[in-house]
């Protein structure tokens, strides 16, 4: 096993303590010596005392948060907690993602050395079938894809990502681009980050016979069959952060043809949910509008200045 001295697993919870007992502490049983920091990005007391409780019976240190930070401030909180204690490679993992010794080793010896780097394992989902094996952003119109689709667009205009559900960060990446963009508040923010890693001259590495696995469901499910397949929140900050990325991170012309096909783009991440959401859409659709009205606001406000 790797030493895993420098190794901190950092963890941004969201009245997730239920899935914390599930995921994470048989990951953390399985690196001894990683230091383990869940941030609780505050839901309620009671969620809070259950996630100090737990954090001490397992010997992790809790960062309760007096507020929702958002996930990329709970990153940037948690990897700064461990900076200050000695940690220098950061394990991002999603309360509903477990990942084995073996893998982080092989995630560990793809960020080792002074450059910076990240390095994702072919993440699976609860049925066992992959999940992320590496992503590409579309720079024609802000589609995100996975790996299938690049191997039949091999020379497509694309920008390859890495989801941050399970990420290994070394500290040369964390350094040179300052950790996650907070602006994004929820969604993207992995894709703006692994953009600007290979923008400072990083490494994006996709190490495939590493493994994990992220039941996504648990943490931005809608519930019954009745309910969406995805959040209101997911909907919403999906359509605008699309567009707060091609302002941020791309040019003129890109903001010009995202915002040309906004309603488009927001009709496919809706459908990620389900047809069967549209019968009752009063839940579904008001925020995908209200994240597409936004996301048209920040290109125009991108395209006056």
């Amino acid at each position: 096993m790797t030493d895993l001295a420098s190794l901190s697993v950092i963890v941004v919870n969201y009245g997730s303590s239920a899935l914390l007992e599930q995921n994470l502490v048989a990951t953390a049983a399985a690196l001894p010596g990683a230091e383990v920091i869940v941030v609780d990005n505050r839901t309620t007391a009671q969620e809070a005392d259950l996630v100090t409780a737990l954090a001490e019976r397992e010997g992790w240190r809790a960062l309760l948060q007096a507020e929702n930070l958002g996930f990329g401030a709970g990153v940037n909180a948690g990897v700064e907690a461990a900076r200050a204690g000695g940690r220098t490679r950061h394990l991002l993992l999603n309360p509903d993602a477990r990942i084995d010794a073996s893998s982080v080793s092989l995630l560990l010896n793809a960020v080792v050395g002074d450059a910076p780097a990240i390095a994702a394992p072919t993440v699976l989902d609860g049925a066992g079938r992959v999940w992320s094996a590496g992503s590409a952003l579309d720079l024609s119109d802000g589609s995100t894809h996975g790996a299938a689709w690049i191997a039949r667009n091999p020379h497509a205009p694309m920008r390859r990502w890495l989801t941050a559900a399970v990420l290994m960060v070394n500290e040369a990446a964390w350094a040179r681009t300052r950790g996650f963009d907070e602006d994004y508040f929820l969604y993207w923010e992995d894709v703006d980050f692994s953009l600007r890693v290979e923008d400072a001259g990083g490494a994006l590495r996709l190490v495939a016979e590493a493994t994990a696995v992220h039941d996504e469901g648990g943490t931005h499910g809608g519930g019954d069959a009745s309910e969406p397949a995805k959040s209101p929140t997911y909907y919403y900050f999906n359509i605008r952060n699309r567009m707060l990325l091609a302002a941020k991170l791309l040019d003129a012309d890109a903001v010009r043809r995202w915002d040309a096909c906004a309603t488009a783009a927001a009709w496919q991440i809706l459908l990620r949910g389900g047809r069967r959401q549209l019968m009752r859409p009063w839940r579904a659709i008001p925020p995908a509008w209200r994240g597409r009205r936004d996301g048209r606001r920040i290109a125009r406000a991108q395209r006056s200045s």
